[in-house]
């Protein structure tokens, strides 16, 4: 009997695996797949759960919030124009420097406004002379008056004794005709006449100093419009005079200076304007975003030029009407190529200056670039 026994299949299986290959032999064990462990999936599910709260949490916290980029510092800008021509014989020296109101900037030489000043408080004199003279006339005429009506007392009085006498020789001659003879009785009546004639011209006498008397009152009260008059041309050539002198109407800081000492300017010339010291945000806010904006709203302020300072502020008055509908050219679009735009709306923004930095310590000015931020919920 031979010593070789029959191979079976799984020897003969095993023959034909590759050498070095399983584990026995020294070879590498295949790893599992990453997705097919359990810590993966936790740590996925960690994570994703984490971004889906922040962003949750950051979508509450914008939400009370409403932000542009479209906003700047503004203020009523004030420029300095003179009223009437001349050359500048002074200017003051405050370029980019912060003035009082009342502040002297500059002075239009007079060229001829100080002598209508003179020549108005001359005339102004002669008027109260005029006024003055007409007083005393009224005093003339009184004094005539009453010196008229002295002297007419004795004509008067003549006057009213001839008539009694002719009276008493009219009833003596009724009740007796022989009583009284004609000839007397006629020089009775001659003497009546007369007497009432000197009376009648005294008291045309009286009557005329009382007429000139209220000639004298008229004449005072034209003389004192004459007065009131010249010194409303005094007042006027003072006035004049004053715009001949340039003055800060308000506080703020001066820029842009135009002219020079010895300038010809003319009336309406811009000499140089004042940023005043109130100054205020002008957001542009978008239509969509005016849902929850309130008055009295706080409002957080970034200025570009000052990244690290933060203002307070608060949301003073919305305009009502969008930023095109005062355009020099509005929109029509009734044209039928109508596009609809989401449209900016102003809303002016006050500084705090109570809750956060003054900012009249900075120099801020109109145009500059601010980002507001409302809290609107």
């Amino acid at each position: 009997m031979s010593d070789e026994q029959p191979r079976t299949n799984n020897d003969q299986a095993g023959d034909d695996q590759p050498p070095g290959n399983g584990p026995e032999n020294g070879g590498v064990e295949k790893k599992p797949s990453l997705f097919s462990k359990p810590l993966f999936w936790v740590i996925l599910i960690g994570v994703v759960a984490v971004l889906v709260i922040g962003a949750l949490l950051f979508w509450l916290n914008a939400r009370q919030y409403e932000s542009t980029d479209d906003a700047f510092i503004d203020a009523h800008i004030v420029r300095i124009a003179p009223t009437v021509a001349g050359t500048l014989k002074e200017v003051a020296d405050v370029d980019n420097r912060h003035v009082e109101a009342g502040h002297l900037l500059a002075v239009i030489e007079a060229s001829g406004t100080e002598a209508h000043v003179s020549e108005a408080d001359a005339n102004v004199k002669q008027a109260e002379a005029q006024f003055e003279q007409s007083r005393a006339q009224v005093t003339a005429a009184e004094a005539a008056r009453d010196q008229a009506a002295a002297q007419a007392r004795a004509p008067i009085a003549t006057a009213a004794k001839a008539a009694q006498d002719l009276a008493r020789y009219q009833a003596l001659q009724r009740l007796d005709p022989t009583a009284i003879a004609g000839q007397q009785l006629d020089a009775a009546r001659a003497q009546a006449r007369s007497t009432a004639a000197d009376a009648a011209a005294a008291r045309r006498q009286i009557e005329s100093a009382a007429a000139q008397i209220a000639v004298a009152r008229r004449q005072v009260g034209a003389a004192q419009a004459l007065v009131e008059s010249r010194r409303a041309q005094v007042a006027q050539a003072k006035v004049t005079l004053g715009d001949n002198r340039l003055v800060a109407p308000v506080s703020g800081q001066v820029v842009n200076r135009q002219v020079n000492l010895g300038s010809y300017v003319g009336p309406g010339t811009q000499l140089m304007a004042i940023v005043p010291d109130h100054v205020w945000v002008t957001a542009n806010f978008k239509e969509t975003q005016l849902r929850r904006m309130r008055i009295g709203q706080p409002v957080t302020i970034k200025v570009d030029a000052y990244p690290d300072i933060q203002f307070k502020g608060h949301v003073d008055s919305v305009q009502r009407g969008a930023g095109q509908a005062f355009a020099l050219l509005p929109p029509q679009n009734a044209t039928g190529n109508y596009v609809k735009v989401v449209q900016r709306v102003p809303v002016r923004i006050e500084f705090d200056t109570k809750d956060g930095p003054d900012p009249r310590k900075y120099p801020l000015g109109p145009g500059m670039s601010v980002v507001p931020t409302v809290k609107v919920r």
